[in-house]
């Protein structure tokens, strides 16, 4: 597969990178001094899920490229009418065009039949200017929801995908970042709570709260009033995640309308830990959700039940089924419960495992992330195979 990158910048160097690391011929289209960078060094990649280095190959002519199968475009969508001559010498018959691009793309009335056939939004398209240089039929639709920037010429940082709740003011830096996936890194001089971290966390919670069920979210009743929030600002009318609870096997239950999409359970079920890559995010806007391939139920997806997801969820959107139905009949109690660490018996691989115990039953299992073994991580086995213990005779 043969990739050219159009404007490699924070996304287009990242995506490129990522391919080249994966097997794909990328060829980076950019200038400047991040292009001299690239051409020497390649291109680095600091992410919390470990840092690489790839080298694809960097130009500012595309025409040393020749045509290629995929174009991505990295850019912003105002420059896509004057992007002609960077993209048209990579056009073959059947290259496709990605533009990764916010909002409504140029081509999305395209093909329609009906009220909206051959429809046209001046605004994004003025003058039909973008489709005669990016030939609608030649698009595939993308959503990037990677978030990155130029750390450096040739540096790009990847900063994790978070709630933002943990903002904080990096100095030097242009944008907040993520306490929870920015790194700590000598000389750094962070404030925490200073005037715009502070308000930007008080937003993030109104959104949150104004849209999603924080009710099983640990201290965040604590933190709407610590910040001042006032999630009812936005009305009753207010759009809401109202999903029901999908119960689609015994051992846990998704309740989509406590996911604050932080993508914790996708990078635990992905390249993170466990490499079985059963969810991912889905739709765009206020209809992405956490999802299986094509919806399906779990018990039909790639699933193999290691219950990591549950593990890593800040929210309870993901949990025990013994848990959501001592919530429904009100006997969940975790102030009563004990916890007692001790190792998974099943194999040799000495995973430590918590037993949450009310009312002398075991209610669910958790590993100590601090475990040189699994951090946090176990099987099936682990996680759930704990029903024989509570056979008494």
């Amino acid at each position: 597969m043969k990739v050219a990158v159009v404007g490699a910048g924070a996304i287009g160097a990242y995506v490129g990178a990522a391919l080249h690391r994966a097997g794909a011929e990328v060829h980076l289209i950019a200038r400047g001094p991040h292009l001299a960078a690239m051409r020497r060094d390649g291109v680095r990649v600091l992410s919390p899920r470990g840092d690489f280095t790839a080298r694809p190959s960097a130009t500012d002519d595309p025409s040393e490229v020749g045509p290629v199968d995929y174009v991505f475009l990295g850019p912003k969508a105002n420059s896509y009418a004057a992007s002609g001559p960077l993209v048209h010498p990579l056009l073959h018959g059947d290259t496709a065009v990605i533009a990764a691009q916010n909002g409504i793309p140029w081509w999305y009335f395209h093909g329609l039949t009906g009220p909206h056939a051959g429809r046209r939004i001046n605004s994004v398209d003025p003058a039909g200017t973008v489709s005669a240089t990016l030939p609608p039929e030649r698009a595939i639709g993308c959503v990037v929801y990677a978030a990155t920037e130029i750390e450096a010429p040739g540096v790009v940082r990847h900063l994790e995908d978070a709630c933002r709740v943990c903002v904080v003011e990096v100095e030097g830096a242009r944008t907040l970042a993520p306490a929870c996936s920015r790194r700590a890194e000598p000389g750094m001089t962070v404030r925490t709570d200073s005037e715009r971290a502070r308000h930007s966390r008080k937003v993030v919670l109104e959104l949150l709260a104004s849209s999603t069920d924080l009710s099983t979210t640990p201290r965040a009743a604590e933190w709407i009033k610590e910040y001042e929030a006032k999630p009812d600002r936005f009305g009753v009318e207010a759009a809401r995640v109202d999903e029901e609870p999908k119960v689609d096997n015994d051992l846990y239950v998704r309740e989509y309308d406590k996911c604050i999409l932080c993508y914790k359970c996708v990078d635990a079920c992905g390249e993170q830990w466990q490499n079985t890559f059963a969810i991912a995010l889905a739709g765009r806007g206020f209809d992405a959700r956490i999802s299986t391939e094509h919806d399906a139920p779990l018990t039909d997806s790639a699933c193999v039940y290691c219950g990591n997801c549950i593990e890593v969820c800040p929210t309870g959107a993901l949990s025990f089924k013994t848990e959501f139905d001592m919530r429904a009949a009100g006997t969940w109690d975790e102030q009563a419960q004990t916890k007692t660490t001790t190792i998974c018996a099943y194999c040799g691989v000495g995973c430590n495992v918590t037993l949450h115990v009310q009312d002398n039953e075991i209610v669910k299992v958790t590993s100590p992330h601090d475990n040189p073994v699994t951090h946090g991580n176990l099987c099936i086995k682990g996680r759930f195979g704990f029903q024989h213990v509570q056979n008494r005779v």
